[in-house]
């Protein structure tokens, strides 16, 4: 079996994830190459220490970026840094020859998103990804081939959101998430937005025009040190597009909602389809329902299918198992892992998010803050 070696920098929160989900890879069936992670940079000495805890002692832990893209035994990196520094680690990796699986929004605005493409062309030896994981959820990949088929005829709606309260509690310290020098001026919509575009993206249903509204709610959180500091960043975000289909040539309505504060809501993310000839809609609040509509004339209903381990990439635990988070990120880790060792995805669906789409979300999110700022319908730029 190949082996592919992953350097982790930014072991956090996601790096930490990826390292179980490693430690899992016997987890997966059908693989033709193992994952292993064979160095972390992390700028925290405590999160330096928990990766010493679970890597091979011959690992690289480190500060320093470029220590860990000078390691030879590194084949690939996962980036997960705040986004004001993407545009120097990524293309620092990008030049070092790594292939790269990087966070949303894959630059902190256009320009550094174009800075980190422009590098990828001159270098097409590596392959880059960016993260999303939810769209490997079995329910989701069940829309997927229903989008393949063309299940859903014409399409008239989509709408997809990704809500979650970690910010409802306004004196929640501040951090860098809530700082735009930071964060980007994208706010929420570069944390969660590529996360509810990459199924509509994927599907060719590129957005034409926006109509964004944006909300800042709490404008000041605690610093820390016992003082107040601004919170700079957007919040909540809701975008009303108009949206294309390839299949039909025809235009319909998306809507894309973004929230950090959405009371009610822990983590939910969420998509429904709706189409002249059947519907779907899919949340993670309940990850085993699929609920699908056909519609050939007569009455109308639901159905409510309960999905389990029906995975893109197949696992040992049984099909009537039911299936969660840290499943869909190794699910997404094979994804990334089986495309650089096959050099091609096994299908459209079942596939990392590509650095063009991540351009889409730019264009996309950067028309939002214009249509928001001038209370108006901005165009979306083509590629």
């Amino acid at each position: 079996m190949d082996s592919l070696n992953l350097g982790i920098i930014g072991g956090g929160l996601m790096g930490r994830e990826l390292v179980s989900a490693a430690a899992r890879w016997c987890h997966l069936t059908q693989m033709e190459v193992a994952m292993r992670v064979v160095g972390v940079c992390d700028t925290q000495d405590e999160v330096l220490k928990w990766h010493a805890r679970n890597l091979p002692t011959d690992a690289c832990i480190t500060s320093d970026y470029r220590r860990l893209l000078a390691d030879p035994r590194v084949q690939a990196v996962y980036v997960a840094v705040p986004h004001h520094l993407h545009r120097e680690i990524y293309c620092a990796a990008i030049e070092a020859g790594k292939h790269l699986m990087g966070e949303k929004p894959f630059g902190i605005d256009l320009e550094a998103n174009a800075a980190i493409l422009a590098c990828l062309r001159q270098h097409p030896e590596v392959i880059a990804r960016c993260s999303s994981e939810f769209p490997f959820f079995p329910a989701v990949q069940r829309i997927a081939r229903m989008i393949d088929a063309e299940e859903f005829g014409r399409i008239l709606e989509v709408t997809a959101q990704f809500l979650h309260s970690s910010d409802l509690d306004p004196l929640k310290p501040i951090n860098w998430k809530r700082q735009a020098r930071f964060n980007g001026q994208y706010g929420c919509m570069g944390d969660l937005g590529l996360h509810v575009c990459h199924v509509p993206l994927r599907a060719g249903w590129t957005p034409r025009n926006v109509r964004a509204i944006l909300s800042k709610v709490v404008e000041q959180r605690p610093d820390g040190h016992g003082g107040m500091s601004a919170c700079d960043t957007w919040d909540n975000a809701t975008l009303l597009c108009e949206s294309s289909d390839p299949a039909s040539g025809t235009t319909f309505p998306t809507v894309y909602k973004m929230q950090r504060i959405a009371p009610g809501e822990r983590n939910t993310w969420s998509i429904e389809i709706k189409g002249l000839k059947a519907c779907a809609r899919f949340s993670t609040k309940n990850p085993k329902r699929l609920e699908v509509l056909r519609y050939a004339g007569g009455e109308q209903s639901w159905q409510q299918v309960d999905t389990g381990q029906e995975t893109a990439f197949p696992t040992i635990t049984g099909g009537i198992f039911e299936f969660g988070f840290s499943d869909a990120i190794l699910q997404m880790w094979a994804a990334f892992a089986d495309e650089i060792s096959q050099g091609k995805a096994r299908s459209r669906f079942s596939a990392c998010v590509l650095p063009e789409e991540t351009a889409w979300t730019h264009r996309l999110f950067t028309a939002a803050l214009e249509s928001h700022r001038r209370g108006t319908t901005e165009p979306v730029a083509p590629a």
